[in-house]
């Protein structure tokens, strides 16, 4: 295991004791992680305790029909916006009534990045019962594989700092 692995291994079950704790299940609205936060979320034995349900829905067509993402906000912002980003949480909310959700959505690169929207724009979507749903758009630096692991690492560490402020 590397030192990544081990600090992601180390937030999973640092977030996963609060879940359990809580009694919260969590769900999960990916793009640009391909399932990333899923797989270290359910790398963990037991998981099915917490863990309630992930869809990664990469392209535009299936946020519109898994999440109900509206084509007019694809079309508007793009989709990796922080409205699009609002609406993956809203649609994998609907889906899993769970009581914590995230929604990714980036450009990882190397290509398809813009000068608007440079390769490391990361969009982020999270929900849970008592704060509502916030946004947050952050750009990282790296290869494609650092900034899905980073972005992966984000959405835990901000899903765990948030639970521990409810």
């Amino acid at each position: 295991m590397t030192l990544s692995e081990g600090n992601l291994m180390k937030l999973s079950l640092e977030l996963t004791e609060l879940l359990l704790e809580k009694e919260y299940k969590i769900a999960l609205a990916e793009s640009c992680t391909g399932g990333g936060i899923a797989k270290v979320l359910t790398d963990l034995p037991g998981s099915s305790n917490w863990f309630e349900l992930g869809v990664v829905t990469y392209s535009n067509e299936a946020k519109e029909k898994i999440l109900g993402v509206p084509k007019s906000l694809l079309e508007s912002y793009g989709a990796v916006s922080e409205p699009v980003a609002k609406a993956m949480v809203e649609g994998v909310v609907k889906l899993s009534e769970a009581d914590v959700s995230i929604s990714v959505t980036g450009i990882a690169g190397p290509g398809g990045g813009t000068k608007e929207k440079p390769v490391g724009t990361v969009c982020f979507g999270f929900h849970n019962l008592i704060q509502g749903i916030r946004m947050k758009t952050i750009n990282f630096s790296g290869d494609r594989l650092s900034i899905r692991h980073q972005a992966v690492k984000y959405a835990l560490r901000t899903t765990l700092s948030d639970l521990l402020e409810c």
